[in-house]
């Protein structure tokens, strides 16, 4: 394996987060907190303790998890189409690189630059609401494991989006909503029978229940169905690329 490849994309694509640091950090950070102030402080007024924990508490978990996945998706989106738009993705493609360095490069940034994200965001929640990381390594699992599948992700939206309204329309209309409705503001629990069974569909569910069972011990479904499905996303992820640069689709002219 090249390393001395994969490292030029990788200190690339970090260098172009250090040269929009208030759009890559600054803003999804603020973002975030302004969550924390209005449900922490509107409907914690109203929801005191859910499952045993306060909910600003409780909601915490959720609202890291809600950033990690749009702003994974959204690095390695653009990471990617950047170059298919400008055409030094040829440049790239005929370099003596495999499509594994290439994934590594791309794909570890935007992983990085979501894990940091989600530890600053983790350090500032502090500043909001008292809380606890029960299973601190367990904690770092989900991080990781999420924001690399979630990368995986959205290196294929990158090559699969013909514009720029193409690349933010999965984010938009499809992972923020499926992650509102998957328990970032509250526990499946509290839904009737019928749409507890309907919510189980949405992937997301699992992630957000797994993430919050490191910090509290509690989840809506199993700890290991929430990693195996984390796991079998990853590996479908894999999979899709490993097809692409097969096939060459939407990478060859």
């Amino acid at each position: 394996m090249n390393l001395e490849s994969v490292k030029t994309l990788y200190r690339a694509e970090m260098a172009r987060s250090l040269r929009t640091v208030l759009q890559s950090i600054v803003s999804p950070v603020i973002s975030t907190s302004l969550y924390f102030v209005v449900f922490g402080a509107a409907i914690g007024t109203r929801i005191s303790e859910v499952n045993g924990v306060s909910y600003g508490a409780f909601i915490v978990p959720g609202l890291i998890m809600l950033m990690l996945l749009t702003q994974s998706v959204s690095n390695a989106s653009f990471g990617i189409f950047f170059p298919r738009f400008s055409g030094s993705i040829y440049e790239i493609l005929s370099a003596p690189m495999s499509y594994i360095e290439i994934v590594l490069g791309y794909v570890g940034a935007a992983a990085t630059k979501s894990v940091i994200l989600g530890l600053i965001v983790l350090a500032t929640a502090r500043l909001f609401v008292p809380f606890s990381i029960a299973h601190p390594l367990m904690m770092l699992v989900f991080l990781l494991l999420t924001a690399v599948t979630f990368s995986l992700l959205g290196f294929i939206i990158g090559i699969w989006a013909d514009g720029f309204e193409k690349l933010q329309l999965v984010p938009l209309l499809v992972i923020t909503p499926l992650t509102f409705l998957g328990g970032t503001f509250y526990s499946i629990d509290m839904l009737p029978p019928f749409w507890q069974a309907v919510t189980l569909a949405n992937p997301v569910v699992y992630l957000v229940s797994g993430f919050r069972w490191s910090f509290y011990g509690i989840g809506d479904v199993s700890v290991w169905l929430s990693l195996g499905m984390i796991l079998l996303f990853l590996c479908v992820a894999l999979t899709t690329i490993a097809w692409i640069f097969r096939s060459g689709y939407r990478l060859r002219p």
